[in-house]
């Protein structure tokens, strides 16, 4: 057993992930696994750049992390950054802090290899069901991008495209500086049309219409698990894996897109940092289900931190 330490950085939350990992049994064992959501890609869709409090935010998120990663003597660790930092003319100032307070230099890495760590993180404990066809169709719905991957035993194709539950909130449900609460039939058809562009180029290098498993990856897709289940409280071990069908994932979207922030602020299983984008999340979702006819989604609260994590050990 290797102990590993494993960040992923994303445009709204950063993750920690401390594991044993056992490459010849393929066991990953949580030893710590928190999320903080800190919205680095505050403002970059509109502006370019890392905001400065974004930043800070971000980097007291690590101090913090730097802590429980010595605590358990975790021997290798890999700083991965996504899709905000791709984006950021001043990503270099977000890649010396990390380096100041981690030891680490973060990896900027491409839309590509986050897909590929995502389905490696999400399939890799499916090995050997029977209940679930393959090929896979992993998707990553993240704040600033989504991650599309079709594979079996291997990936056969994977693109990253830019439609995020922050860019779309930012770039179509904000007026004057505030999330418009709820969006109009205008303001929630331009997210569409933006999503199925999105999908359009996605299907033009992964086959999607191959995909007989929909395996759907992090906070929009988990937290509409959550609702679904009506859980009093978030429950990750009753979300992972955990399947909702294309009706109920509609009638949420619905729900989720024509209430007000105090309606969803009060879902027992809603965090606090997910309550403005929630809505744009499950429309991304929403619409891949639709675009490759799926009947329902699969749910995995293991990802591309846990690709990460392999990817160390």
């Amino acid at each position: 057993m290797t102990r590993v330490a494993a960040i992923d950085c994303g445009t709204n939350s950063i993750r920690l992930l401390v594991a044993d990992a056992d490459p010849e049994t393929g066991e990953l064992v949580d030893l710590d696994r928190r999320m903080t959501i800190v919205r680095l890609g505050q403002g970059v869709d509109r502006t370019g750049r890392l905001a400065p409090e974004a930043l800070e935010r971000t980097f007291a998120a690590c101090r913090e992390y730097a802590g429980i990663i010595k605590e358990h003597g975790a021997e290798r660790l890999r700083f991965v950054a996504t899709s905000a930092s791709r984006d950021a003319e001043n990503r270099d100032e977000f890649v010396r802090g990390v380096l100041d307070i981690l030891g680490v230099e973060p990896e900027v890495i491409s839309g590509d290899q986050e897909a590929e760590f995502s389905f490696t993180g999400a399939t890799r404990e499916l090995t050997g069901r029977d209940d679930l066809a393959k090929p896979y169709l992993v998707v990553d719905i993240g704040g600033g991008s989504t991650e599309f991957v079709v594979g079996d035993d291997q990936v056969r194709g994977a693109r990253s495209v830019d439609i995020g539950c922050v860019r779309m909130t930012e770039r179509h449900l904000v007026r004057d500086g505030a999330v418009i609460d709820p969006p109009g039939d205008a303001e929630i058809a331009a997210v569409r049309a933006d999503i199925e562009a999105a999908l359009d180029l996605a299907a033009e290098t992964v086959p999607l219409s191959e995909a007989r498993t929909l395996v759907g990856l992090a906070g929009s897709v988990t937290t509409v698990s959550s609702i679904a289940q009506n859980l009093p409280a978030y429950d990750s071990a009753a979300i992972h894996h955990s399947r909702v069908s294309y009706d109920r994932v509609r009638e949420i979207t619905e729900t989720l897109l024509r209430s007000t922030h105090a309606e969803r602020a009060a879902i027992p299983s809603m965090h606090p940092g997910r309550v403005d984008v929630i809505g744009a999340g499950a429309l991304v979702l929403l619409s891949i289900m639709e675009r490759i006819g799926a009947s329902e989604v699969v749910v995995s609260e293991h990802d591309i931190l846990d690709g990460i994590a392999w990817s160390v050990a």
